[in-house]
């Protein structure tokens, strides 16, 4: 048998009026995923446990099976993995994202406008974090580039011990009202305030703006964590296993996991990946190279809540039925091969919030050859809330999906 888990992040939503009252997982044509559903369990499962933090992070754990109430150690730890970057017990890690700021006013009345700083390329923000650890870095503190608007500063002897609000969180915000608390408080707000000085004219920016795109005129911390320790998935569940993602939290938690993280040239993390490229990373992960468990993880739909971008979420929602869990179910189902599908979202990330919620998300699980089991099923936020099915802790299903 063959398991395969198709992660389409931050996928669920609330019923929205410009679309009929229906969720844009209801409106999207998925043709493959409704043909799937009449053969397939559908319910809800609650990936966040209450008084978790409402991330990815915990989200993305609790889905391949780690408690978060006992596997959490903060979602930059987990990218570092991804970066290769080895880390000191005495180390903590914060992300570190490039924003757009409004440009009017003193620092702390500037606007966050764009978590993402119009998703930036990874080959600009990676120059832009150069001049940062350059200008800021030090023996104690080093800034390390990733992909996109993600990055990453390490702090020998730092503190977790700090209270640090998401960037996705607070849009359209006064960020002043969202000072770091806590421990190294202040020296945090410092090194984000000298980075605008930095980073605003940067030639990078002034190209960008001349394009009519947003600069990443400053950096924004948060995400602390600590070394993580997982144990390995294999031994869990006896089962070989790989991820697919453009992003380097998934990367890491399935490293941090000793799972094969597969690369895919082209992979972006937003609604134009390619999904080409990692349909065909899973296939030959499971045929050509005969091993068990995939994680197929798309950040589309994600990014496009974040950004409050409706018909690109409906978008999203459709290329990953129509060029990820098509050509997967087709090639297994000509090479007669036994499978089973998990489809699920990590979190919700409604349009109309901008951000994620801890609400349960509706699942799918198919197997190869199954029977009829009820030819109305639809999965929908909306249909997989009224059937017998719900997962309170959502650690138990992949228990549920490898049983």
């Amino acid at each position: 048998m063959k398991y395969i888990v198709v992660l389409i992040d931050g996928a669920a939503d609330e019923p929205i009026k410009a679309l009929g009252d229906v969720t844009p997982l209801e409106y999207a044509k998925t043709k493959m995923i409704d043909q799937l559903a009449p053969y397939s369990t559908i319910g809800m499962v609650k990936t966040i446990p209450d008084g978790c933090a409402k991330g990815s992070d915990t989200a993305n754990l609790s889905v391949l099976g780690y408690d978060p109430t006992v596997f959490y150690f903060g979602r930059s730890p987990l990218e570092a993995l991804s970066m290769g970057v080895n880390l000191k017990d005495t180390d903590v890690t914060f992300r570190t994202n490039v924003v757009t700021l409004s440009e009017e006013g003193d620092y702390e009345d500037k606007i966050i406008l764009d978590h993402s700083a119009d998703e930036i390329t990874t080959e600009e923000a990676n120059e832009l974090l150069l001049a940062i650890e350059e200008a800021l870095g030090d023996e104690i503190r080093k800034f390390y580039p990733g992909v996109s608007y993600r990055h990453l500063l390490v702090w020998d002897q730092g503190s977790t011990q700090v209270k640090l609000i998401p960037p996705h969180d607070i849009l359209d915000q006064r960020i002043g009202n969202y000072k770091p608390e806590g421990i190294n408080s202040d020296l945090i707000w410092e090194l984000m305030k000298k980075s605008y000085t930095i980073l605003n004219h940067h030639p990078i920016n002034e190209a960008r703006r001349k394009k009519g795109l947003r600069p990443a005129n400053s950096i924004w911390i948060w995400g602390e964590g600590t070394k993580p320790q997982l144990p390995l998935f294999k031994e869990k569940y006896q089962v070989e296993g790989a991820v697919i993602s453009a992003v380097d939290l998934i990367k890491g938690i399935g490293i941090g996991a000793g799972m094969t993280s597969i690369d895919v040239e082209g992979a972006t993390g937003n609604v134009h990946t390619n999904y080409k490229g990692k349909a065909d990373a899973a296939i030959k992960w499971l045929i050509e190279e005969d091993k068990d468990f995939v994680y197929v993880h798309l950040e589309g739909p994600d990014e496009c809540g974040h950004r409050n971008e409706l018909e690109n979420k409906i978008k999203a929602i459709e290329y990953i039925d129509q060029k990820i869990i098509t050509p997967i179910i087709e090639a297994m189902d000509n090479k007669s091969i036994a499978y089973k599908m998990l489809v699920v979202p990590d979190h919700p990330t409604p349009l109309r919030l901008r951000t994620h919620t801890g609400d349960p998300v509706p699942y799918m699980i198919y197997q190869s050859g199954s029977a009829l089991i009820n030819k109305d099923n639809r999965y929908t936020e909306h249909f997989a809330k009224n059937t017998d099915y719900y997962i309170k802790k959502g650690h138990t299903l992949m228990d549920v999906f490898l049983k």
